[in-house]
């Protein structure tokens, strides 16, 4: 008998030490698709939301940035236009076949001599403390187990001053979105995932682990107790994705 504590995947409850894996193999399995299901599922609104993120980052020329769960590099891309050639930015993610996915992507469309890509898990970030300007996760917290450790280990990589970004999908702000979005999200989504890519099931859990996310009060709460300041939330569409801002104030 053992006493490791469990998490959710989804709707189901798996030991902590399993969850990255059946999160690895989600998204080995749709990585190859990942930009089109985007597109597919947020009707192109996803490219909305993370402009938005974008611009609340605050982000200048010369600026050190680290985008975790970067996936493939959408912010990343236009990080690095932000920071031009004496910034960088570090593109994370725990999965290795985002991160090819994304290499490849944006090889075929630019230079970014300004983007490093380092294979990374947010519980245990692999830079020194005090290193980045503003840190962006953008529909990847809600896929870490010890979300209080990511945070932690984010508020301890930021620099005085530094912020942080969360775009995560939330709770709608109406019941009558809510109820539309549940039966988008649980009878529509993983259909289409099946059809583009082959694999509802991995659809599936995308919908069940956006449910079992911490709601924008919630995660505001997690990010004071981490130690951030000014911690607020914005709703876009309804609530459907909130974005999250925390600095770090300390000397």
């Amino acid at each position: 008998m053992t006493d490791e504590k469990t998490t959710h995947f989804g709707f189901t409850e798996v030991p902590e030490s399993e969850k990255v894996g059946r999160v690895a193999g989600v998204f080995h399995s749709v990585a190859a698709q990942y930009d089109l299901m985007n597109d597919l599922m947020s009707f192109g609104v996803h490219r909305v939301w993370k402009q938005i993120t974008i611009e609340t980052s605050g982000v200048r020329p010369g600026a050190s940035v680290l985008d975790l769960a970067g996936g493939t590099g959408d912010l990343a891309a236009a990080f690095a236009k932000r920071v031009g050639e004496d910034g960088q930015v570090v593109l994370a993610d725990i999965n290795e076949a985002m991160l090819s996915v994304g290499r490849d992507k944006l090889a075929d469309h630019g230079n970014y001599n300004q983007i490093r890509w380092v294979q990374a898990d947010a519980e245990n970030l692999p830079f020194e403390d005090k290193t980045f300007d503003c840190v962006t996760i953008a529909f990847g917290l809600r896929n870490v187990t010890r979300k209080e450790r990511a945070l932690e280990s984010i508020y301890r990589v930021l620099k005085p001053g530094g912020r942080l970004l969360v775009l995560e999908f939330s709770k709608p702000t109406s019941s009558a979105l809510e109820m539309v979005y549940d039966r988008y999200s649980f009878d529509l989504l993983p259909k289409i995932g099946k059809w583009v890519t082959g694999d509802e099931d991995s659809y599936r859990y995308l919908a069940e682990s956006i449910r079992k996310h911490p709601d924008q009060d919630s995660l505001q709460a997690m990010m004071e107790a981490a130690g951030f300041n000014e911690v607020g939330y914005t709703n876009l569409t309804g609530g459907v994705v909130a974005l999250h801002k925390g600095f770090r104030f300390d000397s």
